[in-house]
């Protein structure tokens, strides 16, 4: 159950840095409701990577948190900030990805 918790924590990572990018395009209201989701998805990632990590190794939950952002967050830019999406970058990522999987098959 600990590890589902960590995987949306992981989840609302992504939201919270998807909602930095949109607010830093946006002025005004719009901005402001941005920066209202960014509060609310950091509370609650937070709120789960404290919950994941009762029964989950720190060192182990932290990397799997912070990797699972980085890979959303890579791909979001990708897909909605037209960032640059080239071999090396995808490699990279592939190997974030592999190492966030690999934490998890060796944590008990």
């Amino acid at each position: 159950m600990n590890w589902i918790l960590l995987i949306i924590a992981g989840l609302f990572e992504v939201g919270f840095t998807t909602c930095l990018g949109k607010a830093k395009l946006t002025s005004g209201a719009t901005s402001a409701a941005w920066i209202t989701g960014f509060f609310i998805s950091l509370s609650v990632s937070m709120l789960l990577l404290y919950k994941a990590t009762q029964t989950l190794p720190m060192g182990t939950a932290y990397a799997v948190w912070t990797g699972i952002g980085a890979v959303g967050t890579v791909i979001i830019g990708i897909l909605f900030f037209k960032e640059p999406a080239d071999f090396a970058r995808l490699f990279f990522i592939a190997t974030l990805i592999a190492s966030i999987a690999g934490l998890k098959y060796v944590s008990q």
